[in-house]
């Protein structure tokens, strides 16, 4: 097949919908956060994958999307919550990549990081409640979890993220985009009203960068798992729609 050809099978199947869904997972997280939409997704008939990043650095939670992206037979709507808007902002160039889905998340520029772009916005409480190891990776508070991650879930759920919290390393927050997928694909944008990990007001300057359709939830941080069949039909229109944005 060549590339024009595979260009236009492309462009057919995107004119139909999207049935490939990668879900790439934020910090203190793994692909577990995804455990409630996954099954809304799948029982709508999508083939559904969630990446488990690393956390080590930016290129391996980007390596890490792209051999889940390449897995998949057909285009891909790629979704990513909190520090995975950044991974899917630079894995999002892949070619099979048909749009963007951003939940709560980062969507850096090129040429800036993750701490650039969350530091253009006034510091919200859960910056407090981040705790550095003797490794260089960092991970959240007790507290942190149970009043700024994820203060609108069960206590038992709360529990559960504490104990299976991925710790990053902090140079990840520091490395930069290289060449923003946003810019070129189309996107969609979950602002969480009542997150107080990134700043909402900073959700919707970046939804409107992106020019993004957007949808806002009276959520806390992890919205996919406060709201899951609101995130899921929020992704089901994305994947819907992607060819006619």
């Amino acid at each position: 097949m060549t590339l024009l050809e595979t260009d236009e099978t492309m462009a057919q199947a995107t004119a139909k919908g999207i049935k490939n869904i990668v879900l790439v997972h934020g910090t203190w997280a793994d692909g577990s956060s995804w455990s409630k939409v996954i099954p809304l997704l799948e029982a709508k008939g999508f083939n559904v994958l969630a990446v488990q990043n690393p956390l080590t650095s930016l290129g391996d939670d980007v390596a890490a999307t792209k051999r889940a992206i390449e897995l998949q037979n057909g285009p891909v709507l790629l979704v990513g919550h909190s520090w995975g808007g950044v991974v899917i902002t630079e894995a999002g160039n892949h070619e099979k990549v048909a749009g963007l889905v951003y939940v709560a998340a980062a969507a850096p520029d090129e040429g800036q990081s993750f701490l650039e772009l969350v530091q253009t916005a006034p510091a919200t409480p859960g910056n407090d409640q981040i705790r550095p190891d003797a490794y260089g990776f960092v991970s959240m508070s007790p507290k942190g979890i149970y009043e700024d991650f994820a203060q609108d879930l069960p206590k038992s759920e709360q529990q559960l993220i504490l104990a299976t919290q991925g710790p990053q390393a902090f140079s990840a927050l520091q490395e930069k985009i290289t060449k923003a997928a946003w810019k070129d694909k189309p996107s969609w944008y979950i602002v969480a009203v009542n997150d107080r990990m990134i700043n909402p007001n900073l959700e919707r300057l970046l939804a409107k960068k992106l020019n993004a359709t957007t949808l806002e939830l009276p959520t806390s941080h992890v919205a996919m798992l406060a709201q899951p069949e609101k995130v899921a039909t929020f992704i089901i229109e994305a994947a819907t729609n992607v060819g006619k944005k």
